[in-house]
Formats: C-alpha cells, structure tokens, sequence
C-alpha cells in the first residue's frame, strides 16, 4: 500500500497511548507513514515528533470526523488497556469508508462483536486481528504485589498461555497496513511459546534476582478478591471459567506472528528484558 499511495499515506491509530497502539506508532513511524494518533487526551499523549495527536472518543462517533479526514488506513481497537469492551459502535466503520478509508486493521477483544460484521461488510480491505494473552497483563496483574510485598496470589498455578509480546502484534497490524496480501484474512496471533502462570512468576524472579511466593488462590478466594476490586459476578464467572476451561488456541503456539512480519514472535524472556525495572 505504501507503493500504491506513495508518501501521501496517512493511517490513523486509534488506542495510540495503549500498549499495542504506543508500538503501532512507533513502527509506523519508523518506517517513514504520516501516522495520525486519536486520544482521549492529546496534551498527555507524549508520542514521537511528527505524530499528529488529534482528540477523539471511540465511543463517540461523531467526535471522530475531523480525526478520519484524509485517512487512508485505519488501525481500530475494540478494547481498552484494561481489557474491557469500549463498545464501538459499527456506525463508525461507515464512516470510515465514506471519509475515504481503504484499509482498516481491526484489534478485536472477542468473537462476535457486531463491529465485525460491520467490518467484512464494509467494502473496504479488512484484517482482523485476534491475539490471545499479552505478555503485557502480567504488570497490571502483578507488578504492585511484587514491587510491595514480593508475592503473586493467583487462581489457577497451571494454567498454560501462549502469551504475545504486544510489539508483535503491533508488527502485524503494521505489515497489513502497509504490506500488499492480508486483506480479507484474520489473523491469530500468540507467543512462541507456553509458559503456566506458576512458570511466569519464576521466570519474572529470576530476572530480577529476588524471591517471589506465589500463593494460588482456591476459587472462593479468587472470587473474593475479585469481588473486593470491584468486578461483577458476570465477569468474575468469565474469568473463573477462563482459568479452568481455558479455549485450546489460548494455549497453542501457532506461526502466525513470524508468517505475517517475517520475524520470529518476541518471547517472554525478551519482554522481560525490556520490562523487568517495572517489577523492581
């Protein structure tokens, strides 16, 4: 696409201060794309130099026109940093193609979001991208207890991931962007490998050369916990069922990640690497 539109490429991220969109940026950026960043928040956004920082709210169509003026790809998120759907509305994929959007990169949080349809019926070339766990949640789910107290309390010590470096995924939204062959294909994206949650918290402590318990929680206690942050049963009784009947993909390496940006997928030890001060 690059080829195509030349230097007059213009992609707007959408999530750009997320942990995939900040990569996204980044990549794009890189690699010389006029790259347009939506943000709740513009004046914080702190994004390289030259990144356009435009105002918008996803769950807001409207606020998005002047965001979506001149684009010609799109990289949409259907889920915040913490996971939780934003509700987008489809609407926004029309306008999209009416503002003149060919390509569109869609990140999406779970089967059957009605944006989706909205997508493959949008006329425009579309790719789905369906990543299982980022390598990334083990900091909003234990950075604090480690730092704190040096201990993970945790449901579920054996259960397996093949958790994705979020860079990985942003390398996959990139190379369909800018790269002829992905439209029409859904994509999911894991690690290279499959560690349990037990695995994980060793792995984490002896890269930063400290002792870390973990306390596996019985499920009474994990739903307590839960209940005490603030979640609803419906969610509780998802993560739950997550933890003990995980779906086979969320724990099955497959080549995707290297098949679309013809690189080996990052594995933990690398985020690790990068991240490892966080837990310190």
């Amino acid at each position: 696409m690059i080829e195509r539109l030349g230097r007059q490429m213009t992609i707007l991220v959408t999530g750009a201060t997320g942990t995939v969109g900040r990569h996204v940026v980044e990549q794009l950026n890189t690699k010389g794309v006029t790259v347009r960043a939506l943000s709740r928040n513009p004046e914080k956004a702190n994004l390289p130099e030259g990144v356009e920082v435009v105002a918008g709210d996803l769950t807001k169509p409207e606020s998005l026109r002047y965001a979506l003026e001149g684009i010609n790809g799109l990289y949409l998120i259907l889920s915040s940093d913490q996971g939780d759907s934003l509700q987008t509305e489809p609407r926004m994929i029309g306008m999209a193609k009416e503002a003149g959007v060919q390509r569109i990169v869609v990140l999406m949080d779970y089967e059957g979001n009605p944006v989706e349809n909205a997508v493959r019926d949008s006329g425009m070339e579309w790719t789905l991208l369906k990543p299982v766990e980022f390598m990334g949640n083990v900091l909003d789910d234990w950075q604090a207890s480690i730092r704190e107290g040096g201990v993970v309390r945790s449901p579920f010590a054996n259960a397996r991931s093949a958790r994705v470096h979020e860079a990985d995924i942003a390398a996959a939204a990139v190379a369909a962007l800018t790269e002829e062959g992905h439209a029409g294909q859904s994509y999911i994206l894991t690690g290279p490998e499959v560690k349990s949650r037990a695995e994980v918290v060793q792995q984490i402590a002896d890269a930063i050369g400290r002792d870390i318990e973990f306390v596996e929680l019985s499920e009474e206690e994990a739903r307590q916990e839960w209940r005490e942050q603030g979640y609803e049963e419906g969610d509780i009784d998802f993560f739950i069922e997550m933890g003990k009947n995980p779906p086979e993909i969320g724990h099955t390496v497959v080549p995707t990640v290297e098949q679309v940006t013809g690189k080996p997928a990052r594995t933990f030890a690398q985020w690790l690497e990068e991240n490892k001060q966080y837990f310190l």
